[in-house]
This record gives C-alpha cells, structure tokens and sequence, in this order.
C-alpha cells in the first residue's frame, strides 16, 4: 500500500514540525507549507491525500486557500482538516461552509489529530 501524502499548511514553524514529526511517526509522508498561496500551489502541484490547513496564514487566509481547492477537479475531493486558534462557533461554521471536512482548535491533542486524519483517509 503507498504511503498517504499529508500537506500541512501553518505558518507556525514549532507547530509545523511537532506535527510533522508525528505524523512521520505514524508512517505517513508530510510536506509543508508556510503560506496560504504556497499551500494551495503545493496542494496543486502534489495532490496530497489530506490536507492539515490553518485559517490565519499570509498571503492568503485558510478560508480562501480552502474555497480555491473545492473549485479545484483535480483536488476537490481532497480531505481538509481546519487546524486553527479561531474557536468561536462562527468560525466552526464557516469552516463547514467553505467545505473543510473537520474543525480543530488549537491547542489539540496529537492522538485526536491522528485519529481524524486516520479516519479521514479511510473513507
């Protein structure tokens, strides 16, 4: 079985590397991305099998990069995981809007991060 390519997309460099290194400990494959344009330029380009998005990114907000991949054939389909300060229950509906697949707040527990995106790449 191939190894699922996961794309995170913060522009937090400690947070970054704490869940690349757990998500490299679970066997999965993980590119990064600082900015929300190289985000979805990286998500074009490689088509990752799930994507690990922040909402608060330069360049370009989390909610546009996220909008930009639903329009996207190559990619619509692609699981979106919302990992992001905003908590407000505004936020979480937004979040549903745009067609983010699953919403998490900072701060997070690593085990319920690999679970859901366990969960999400088996469907």
């Amino acid at each position: 079985m191939p190894v699922k390519r996961i794309l995170v997309v913060d522009d937090e460099p400690e947070l970054v590397k704490t869940v690349q290194i757990r998500l490299q400990q679970a066997d999965y494959e993980v590119l990064v991305a600082h900015t929300g344009l190289e985000g979805l330029e990286k998500a074009r380009k490689e088509k990752p099998d799930l994507i690990i998005l922040d909402l608060t990114l330069p360049e370009m907000p989390g909610e546009q990069v996220c909008r930009e991949i639903r329009k996207d054939d190559a990619i619509a389909a692609t699981p979106v995981i919302m990992l992001t300060a905003k908590g407000s229950e505004v936020d979480r509906v937004i979040g549903r809007v745009i067609g983010a697949d699953y919403y998490m707040t900072k701060p997070f527990e690593h085990q319920a991060l690999l679970d859901k995106t366990e969960e999400l790449l088996k469907e």
